[in-house]
């Protein structure tokens, strides 16, 4: 599955969607209360119950764009509205999308990634766009509720055994 510049690859039996991509989503809850936002993939292995929702971000080519507000807001406005998508779509959606959404509703916990890519080195022409240990307390601050641990990590993570993601630009 494809996100932007990144190649992601999940375990076999895990079901990964891209929500926006959704007909439901488009078509229907988009445009719903003046507008809804989504993450980017949203992910369920099949034994733990666990829904994880990522949201990616590459800044290794382009600026974060400052009109869009802080990170950390705009990623606990995805996962809110994605939620409530969730739950619409379980109710009004059709065929693998709905059958995707009320597993997802059911899920036992929600895990929230921020998969943030910046320039390994920074300069002047690519800075860090933000620090991720800021946008992970602000993250721990918004999304109490939802997941009091989000994760914000990169492709270097060492430790990571979930899914892999691959750069890989078009």
């Amino acid at each position: 599955m494809r996100e932007g510049n990144v190649v992601w690859t999940f375990p076999n039996g895990w079901s990964a969607v891209k929500f926006d991509d959704w007909a439901f989503y488009q078509k229907q809850f988009q445009g719903c209360a003046d507008g809804n936002k989504a993450m980017d993939i949203l992910a369920l292995p099949t034994t733990n119950g666990v829904l994880w929702m990522i949201e990616a971000k590459d800044y290794r080519r382009n600026h974060r764009t400052p009109s869009k507000g802080p990170l950390a807001m705009e990623i606990a406005e995805k996962a809110r509205d994605t939620l409530a998508g969730l739950l619409a779509a379980a109710a009004n959606a059709v065929n693998k999308e709905q059958t995707f959404a009320r597993t997802a509703v059911k899920a036992a916990q929600i895990r929230v990634v921020l998969h943030l890519e910046q320039a390994t080195k920074p300069s002047k022409l690519f800075p860090r766009a933000v620090n991720p240990a800021d946008v992970k307390l602000k993250l721990k601050q918004l999304l109490k509720a939802i997941d009091p641990h989000p994760i914000v990590m990169d492709s270097n993570a060492t430790t990571w055994n979930h899914w892999t993601t691959a750069w890989q630009p078009q």
